[in-house]
């Protein structure tokens, strides 16, 4: 199991691609809603800052191994409903 620092950092930047990958394609498609954008932005923010925080605050009373082993697929849970979002912009 990685550390609290490298989860952190595998955290940031996959949110950090999927933010650049949300603007690129609402720039570069044409007929985007701006407050569709506008809001998957602000959710991928969300979704980083609530898993940055739970990397830093386990709960209680769970194994490390299963918290993590949780934390890891709601975060790729997440991920792959705005990266879904993100296709359906150009739509």
């Amino acid at each position: 199991m990685p550390n609290r620092k490298d989860l952190k950092k595998s955290i940031n930047s996959i949110c950090s691609d999927v933010f650049a990958e949300c603007v690129a394609t609402s720039l570069y498609c044409g007929n985007t809603n701006k407050a569709n954008v506008d809001s998957l932005l602000a959710s991928i923010l969300d979704v980083r800052n609530d898993f940055i925080s739970r990397i830093s605050h386990p709960e209680p009373g769970m194994s490390k191994k299963a918290y993590y082993d949780r934390l890891a697929q709601d975060f790729t849970e997440h991920i792959s409903e705005i990266i879904d979002h993100i296709g359906n912009l150009s739509e």
